[in-house]
């Protein structure tokens, strides 16, 4: 009986300490190894809007350092420490540990008590990863213009699918790191690096994933938004309908191309990268054109007359219309339009099948959709 009453005694004790644990707050203790000059470490707080110092202290003669702080949700914070960052995903509530060696070149680091913390680490290894390659790229590139002494085409012929294969390769990585961390906010922070114009679907599905989760969180709640705004003309629903003015005048409907395939160009003389764009698109509608496929151009210009003479100069025999508003025109608003050039592939029975496919990207799609 008595082992009985000693064990229950024990037990209320661990119950008591786990109960009082400070959960108005979070707590980092950290240890550098070989700090040099460093005798300050900040701690940063990441919202929707800016990243920015929310205390510091200084290290110890042991080289140590600590942190308590409040934290309103869970949220992303970052260590500066010298000239490096280092990411950390707290909540109240959390004893965090962290320690790494300053003169460590790779930034290596230890952290515990944090999940979180711990996931960000291995997306940080992901994202160092191919942003190294990417550096390497830049600097190979960068070399051989200056040798040179001039930028290259041809150069650039060679590196530049290079750099669009590594950006292609990391994002599959950090879909896949994404996918198999949707209840961690270091899978949100992951997927706030992809490009959101390419990967909107995926981006727009793992909205509706998180939708219940993180809602104390402004970042998440903002991306949320973002992408239910951007849900309805996103690849898979139908597009909505306009009726606008064509350059001759006349009015025409979205629904008038019912039963074709047709792809909404949004472009202005204006953009360099659109008429950079536009002698591909000629060739692809060229290719195609008898096959089934459309294209309806719709300009951001403002003047009716800079619109006409680029139509003519580079040769774009389709149909033309525009709301001549720039980024302020009911289409444009309709269809979100941020930046150009954008595009939007419609099927016959006008849901939206591909976003934004230039270059080689749309000779593939055409290609797969014509064969």
């Amino acid at each position: 009986m008595k082992n009985r009453i000693v064990t229950c005694l024990a037990f209320l004790a661990v119950f008591f300490i786990a109960s009082c644990k400070e959960s108005t707050t979070f707590s980092i203790s950290g240890k550098l190894d070989n700090p040099g000059s460093i005798k300050k470490v900040y701690l940063l707080a990441a919202d929707s809007n800016q990243v920015s110092i929310v205390d510091s202290t200084t290290l110890s003669a042991n080289n140590d350092f600590q942190f308590k702080h409040s934290t309103p949700y869970t949220n992303l914070y970052k260590l500066r420490i010298g000239g490096n960052i280092y990411d950390i995903v707290a909540k109240n509530g959390d004893e965090i540990t962290f320690k790494t060696d300053i003169s460590n070149l790779n930034h290596d680091y230890e952290i515990s008590g944090s999940e979180a913390s711990e996931k960000i680490k291995e997306f940080n290894k992901i994202s160092n990863l191919y942003g190294g390659k990417n550096s390497k790229l830049s600097d190979e590139y960068t070399a051989k213009s200056a040798a040179l002494g001039k930028e290259s085409d041809s150069l650039l012929k060679v590196y530049m699918p290079q750099f669009q294969k590594n950006i292609a390769d990391y994002s599959v990585e950090v879909l896949k790191f994404v996918d198999q961390n949707k209840k961690s906010l270091a899978g949100f922070y992951a997927a706030t690096s992809l490009d959101q114009y390419k990967y909107e679907q995926q981006l727009v599905a793992y909205a509706d994933d998180i939708k219940d989760d993180f809602k104390d969180n402004p970042a998440v709640q903002t991306f949320l938004k973002q992408m239910a705004a951007a849900k309805p003309i996103s690849v898979g629903h139908k597009a909505p309908d306009f009726t606008i003015a064509s350059i001759d005048g006349k009015q025409v409907k979205l629904s008038d191309y019912r039963g074709k395939y047709v792809m909404l160009d949004f472009w202005a003389s204006w953009c360099g990268p659109c008429r950079q764009e536009n002698p591909n698109v000629v060739k692809q509608y060229k290719l195609y054109k008898d096959k089934g496929f459309n294209i309806l151009g719709i300009s951001l210009d403002t003047e009716k007359k800079d619109w006409q003479q680029a139509v003519n100069a580079d040769g774009l025999s389709w149909a033309h219309v525009s709301d001549l508003q720039r980024f302020e025109g009911p289409t444009e608003r309709l269809y979100r339009i941020e930046a150009i050039p954008s595009n939007f592939i419609l099927d016959p029975q006008g849901v939206i099948v591909a976003k934004n496919v230039t270059g080689a990207d749309l000779e593939e799609f055409l290609k797969k959709t014509f064969k």
